[in-house]
């Protein structure tokens, strides 16, 4: 086999989707429907944030009960650290958002 045969296959990095995030702009482009849409998926988002951060600090305090503090103990808290802190800012955008077209 020829290394030039895999010329005309796509990357790895061309494969690898990242998640998209709604900025600013793409949510003020966005119609009253769509607005509407998208503050019920952001509502769905948030109970299953809720429930994966409850998981996580029952995780943690069995960890203590079982051992005391260890370095596996704060990697959940990490994880419902950065969970709590991105869904806040992407809420408080739509919510926003929502206020300034008095759809809320």
């Amino acid at each position: 086999m020829n290394i030039n045969q895999y010329e005309n296959y796509p990357s790895r990095k061309a494969i690898v989707k990242k998640p998209r995030q709604m900025n600013q702009k793409e949510l003020s482009q966005l119609t009253d429907e769509e607005l509407l849409q998208e503050a019920k998926k952001m509502k769905s988002a948030k109970i299953m944030n809720a429930a994966i951060i409850g998981f996580l600090i029952g995780v943690i305090f069995y960890s203590v009960m079982k051992s005391s503090f260890g370095f596996l103990t704060f990697i959940p808290l990490f994880f419902a650290y950065k969970l709590i802190n991105n869904s806040k800012y992407n809420n408080q955008e739509l919510e926003d958002l929502l206020k300034e077209r008095n759809l809320r």
